[in-house]
Order: C-alpha cells, then structure tokens, then sequence
C-alpha cells in the first residue's frame, strides 16, 4: 500500500469513525503505531484532520476528500473504463470533460491515442472542461485545443463552479459529454455531491449530442445530493465488471448502452 493509498484508507475511517486513536487506527490498517503517528501529523498539517493526544478527530474536509486522495480508489477499473471511454471519441470531435478521477484518466488516454495526433495546423481533437488539473495536463499537448471554462475553483475536485462556469455553455456545442459522477442509477439517474458542480455538468450534458456517464461499481445503483441528468438524457454508461447484472438490465431497460470494461 503506498503512502497516499494509506492516507486515503485512514481519512475514510477517520469519516466513518469520528474520531481514532493512534491504537485503533494500527490495528485497522495492520501498520505500526509510529507509522500511524506520522500519518496523522502530516494529515493535520494539510488540515485534512485534527491531531488530539493519542489520536485524531475528523475535520468535514475528511467527507469530501480531495482528487488526490481519491485516485487510488479502483484504480484499476477506473483505467479500464477510461480506456473503453476513449474508444468512443473520433478524430475532430468536441469533448466535454468534467472534473474527477475517472474522467482525468479519459483525457490521459485521449491525450496519448495515437490516431488523435494531428499532423496538419489544426487540432485533432477539442476538449471543453471545467477541470482545473485536466487542463493543466492537456494544455503542453499541440494536438489537443483545450478550453477552459472560467469560475471559481472547488479544492477538492479542482473543477470551476458559478455562473462563469456554466455561462460558457451558451457558446459552443459538444459532439459528446462525458461525465463522471458520485451516483448513477436507473430511477434517479446522474448525481454529485456538490450543487454547484452538478450546474456546470448539466449544461455540459444539455449542450452535447452525446452523454457518456463513467462511473466504476462502487458507484451504481447509489445517488447523490445533487441531480445532474434524467437516466433519459443518458446515452451510455461506462463502467467495470462487478455491476450485477440486474443493475446492468435496469439501465438497458430504460435505454441506455452499458459499456462493462
């Protein structure tokens, strides 16, 4: 287990839990007590808790943990269903990308594709994305023409929320959206955590010909607070191998393509 996968395991216990010592926190994690120690002091220094004598207690940042954190949840699937997602993108097409970890991992694969790499003075392809961290990425490749929306960035995923956010959505169109959420299932469809986040990825969707949701199993058949989109407004859903499959039938009942990669 690396060191951010450590963190991120000790900060959802931490959530779950409300408070931890030192001793319960090395018996859950079958790590040693100093190790656990250290762990707990350079998590209080990013503010992601609050060491106490002998332990920690929960700040409600541990609730909403950052993209950082998150990126070693299901990585592996999360690398499937972004390869299986890439897939569905052609030469030229106008993309929109939401933020998080799964969709940071589509627009790595785009960015790598080779048939994607423009020989001429255009691009060959457009992304259109209210990800800070995916724009930084895509920004050095010359093949790839990024735009970002403006607003007002949220630390936790890095995405850009507000009406700077969303007003863009008046100005251009999208081939295909793709979405990762915190919830998808086939009664209340897409949903996130944050209001704000779900306004910028509804007009992402509403703006697209496409909808493509991207979300690994631990997230289908679950919702969220806020709603994104209708299970009517999805066209396909991305996800992994350990969907059951009356789960997949619901979606393919109510019209929607599952991809299990």
């Amino acid at each position: 287990m690396t060191r951010h996968e450590r963190w991120n395991s000790l900060l959802e216990l931490l959530a779950d839990a409300g408070r931890l010592t030192v001793e319960e926190a090395s018996t859950r994690m079958n790590v040693s007590a100093a190790t656990i120690r250290r762990d707990f002091d350079q998590l209080a220094q990013q503010q992601m808790l609050t060491r106490t004598r002998g332990g920690a207690v929960a700040q409600s940042v541990s609730y909403d943990l950052p993209l950082r954190y998150k990126a070693a949840r299901h990585a592996t699937e999360k690398q499937r269903i972004a390869a299986a997602t890439a897939e569905l993108a052609k030469p030229g097409s106008i993309i929109g990308l939401n933020g998080g970890t799964t969709t940071s991992e589509v627009a790595r694969v785009l960015a790598t594709r080779a048939d994607l790499h423009a020989e001429g003075a255009s691009p060959a392809i457009t992304i259109v994305t209210n990800a800070l961290n995916i724009g930084n990425e895509l920004a050095v490749r010359p093949h790839v023409k990024i735009v970002l929306t403006g607003g007002v960035p949220r630390p936790q995923s890095y995405e850009l929320t507000g009406p700077l956010a969303t007003g863009i959505f008046d100005h251009v169109t999208l081939d295909v959206a793709i979405l990762g959420v915190n919830g998808v299932d086939a009664r209340h469809g897409a949903t996130c955590h944050n209001e704000g986040e779900a306004d910028v990825n509804r007009r992402m969707a509403e703006r697209a010909d496409k909808v493509v949701v991207v979300a690994d199993g631990s997230k289908v058949g679950h919702r969220a607070f806020a709603r994104i989109c209708d299970i009517a407004e999805i066209d396909v859903l991305v996800t992994d191998a350990k969907v059951a499959e009356d789960e997949v039938a619901a979606f393919t009942e109510a019209g929607v393509h599952v991809i299990q990669a």
